[in-house]
């Protein structure tokens, strides 16, 4: 493997390592705040007894969260250098921000949530909680502003003079389309992670007949929250592929397998399929006619462009590419101000320039022959497009968890409202197993946008192989096995705690009726094996 690969796959795990930890914070903390006024407007102690108690598992996954996502600012700049230097101005604002005014503030009031009850009044400690879960979501909202700089470049623009981009408008930024509809699909599926942890912990106490008045009431809120979420996330999601097709039209195309441009309004939109990306081509699939134009497009009638039509579109880009990288080295060695002039005339397509010097002999541009130019230029033209099949199936795991979660939160809530919950033991099973799914689906979701965006780390702009430090083979390997290893026992911790606050539950252990537990619950498979767990 080359450094490229090694970094991309090391800031791959140590991105997915962190977003195990990034969604429960999210829903979670808002989770809190609801069940807090609640307490607050009925002043019933069960309530409080659920903040406090759902607290703790917010705070152990808080905590675990800060220390995996520290650690990757830091690749940016050991990993990234020359990503740092060609986005450092843009990209480096929002992650500032998002330390000054997001992480500092919930750091701050996460102190005051959990030990201020004493402290402040009702109303006070209430404003406290609603404002760890403003900080989280504001922490994520800055983040993920950065993040769509990456899939939609707006806001700055190149400046030859530099080498870099530089600012033009922190409004566009701010509101780009990516950016904006990527928090709030992000965010709200951070509350089904949550809600499905709160539902299925409660459901383990009701099928162990334990904490019943807790769990029932816990269970309830969960449902109805994750019923709202789940409903939530998918017309966002939709809203999110709506900016994709506008935004990054091999995303698109990658995600439904589209190698031709559709056909409206017939296009089926495949459920299941086998892309295969040497020969562009699926060796099968089925799919629905008439659904795919308008779920992409919301018309009837506007083609959707396929990855070979794209590809044949980028063969011009690739070669005024090239000469704008020409003109930019012409420029940067004389100062000429006719290669300035060259240079801007092609600016837009530099990046597929830049693309184009990977398939380049000795990675230089100028020492391409006029007869080594178009088998370059297809070459670079076939690598805009991201990996077909993992972007396919990503996606539609990803979907079907999302439809499967809201049928059990439906199920769940329509029991629990008719108080005939415990009549359903399938259902508090199905939550119970259900727990980490949200947290995959949204690992998933991950991969979708950042396989999507391949090969660019800046879309359009900065090819992901010219984007890594110089380092070694080995010290890649020997910082990879390190990450690893450490993440993984930040996540050996987490599940150790998060199962040892579950397993004593609200108030300290409680007796249980003889063969309750895991094992009455009907989760004997392996006789002893759950409780040895749990215990």
């Amino acid at each position: 493997m080359s450094v490229v690969d090694l970094s991309r796959l090391q800031f791959a795990l140590t991105a997915l390592y962190h977003f195990l930890f990034v969604p429960l914070t999210l829903g979670l903390s808002v989770m809190l705040a609801s069940m807090e006024t609640v307490y607050v407007i009925t002043g019933k102690p069960i309530y409080k007894e659920m903040v406090l108690f759902w607290g703790k598992l917010f705070g152990i996954n808080f905590a675990l969260g800060v220390a995996t996502g520290l650690t990757m600012e830091f690749e940016f700049g050991t990993n990234w250098s020359m990503y740092s230097h060609f986005v450092g101005d843009v990209f480096g604002t929002p992650l500032a921000i998002e330390g000054l005014m997001a992480f500092f503030m919930e750091s701050t009031f996460v102190g005051l949530m959990f030990f201020g009850w004493d402290r402040l009044s009702r109303p006070a400690h209430l404003a406290v909680t609603y404002l760890v879960a403003l900080g989280s979501n504001l922490s994520a909202l800055w983040i993920l502003i950065a993040n769509g700089f990456m899939q939609d470049p707006v806001g700055a623009k190149f400046d030859p003079v530099t080498m870099r981009m530089q600012f033009t408008s922190i409004y566009d930024l701010i509101f780009s389309p990516d950016a904006q509809s990527k928090f709030v699909h992000t965010s709200i599926a951070g509350f089904v992670c949550a809600a499905m942890l709160v539902m299925g912990v409660s459901a383990y106490y009701l099928l162990g007949r334990r904490h019943r008045e807790f769990a029932a009431r816990s269970f309830r809120m969960a449902a109805l929250f994750g019923v709202i979420s789940s409903l939530a996330v998918i017309t966002l999601g939709d809203a999110l592929g709506r900016a994709d097709y506008l935004l990054q039209s091999t995303k698109i195309a990658a995600i439904e397998g589209l190698w031709h441009t559709s056909k409206p309004p017939y296009e089926p939109w495949k459920i299941v399929a086998l892309p295969n990306d040497r020969t562009q081509k699926d060796l099968f699939s089925i799919g629905i006619p008439y659904v795919l134009t308008p779920l992409i497009t919301h018309t009837l009638t506007q083609p959707i462009p396929g990855i070979l039509e794209l590809e044949q579109k980028a063969k011009p880009r690739v070669a005024k590419g090239i000469a704008a990288v020409l003109a930019l080295k012409d420029y940067a060695t004389t100062g000429d101000e006719a290669a300035l002039a060259a240079f801007r005339k092609n600016e837009k397509d530099m990046g597929y320039g830049l693309l184009a010097q990977r398939y380049a002999p000795g990675q230089d541009l100028a020492k391409i022959t006029p007869a080594e130019l178009p088998g370059i230029v297809e070459r670079t033209a076939r690598a805009t497009t991201p990996n077909v099949f993992v972007e396919f199936w990503a996606f539609r795991v990803m979907m079907a968890l999302g439809f499967a979660f809201l049928a059990v939160f439906a199920f769940g809530a329509y029991y629990s409202l008719r108080n005939r919950l415990e009549r359903h033991p399938m259902v508090m099973r199905l939550a119970m197993w259900a727990i980490p799914l949200p947290v995959l689906a949204s690992e998933f979701g991950w991969i979708v946008a950042e396989n999507g965006r391949q090969p660019w780390t800046v879309f359009g702009w900065l090819p992901t192989f010219q984007s890594v430090s110089t380092h070694s083979v080995g010290y890649m390997i020997f910082s990879l096995v390190g990450f690893v290893l450490l993440y993984s026992s930040f996540i050996a911790a987490e599940l150790y705690l998060m199962f040892r606050v579950a397993r004593i539950g609200p108030g300290g252990p409680a007796p249980r009726p003889a063969g309750a537990g895991l094992a009455g619950a009907g989760l004997a498979g392996a006789p002893g094996l759950a409780e040895k767990i749990w215990q």
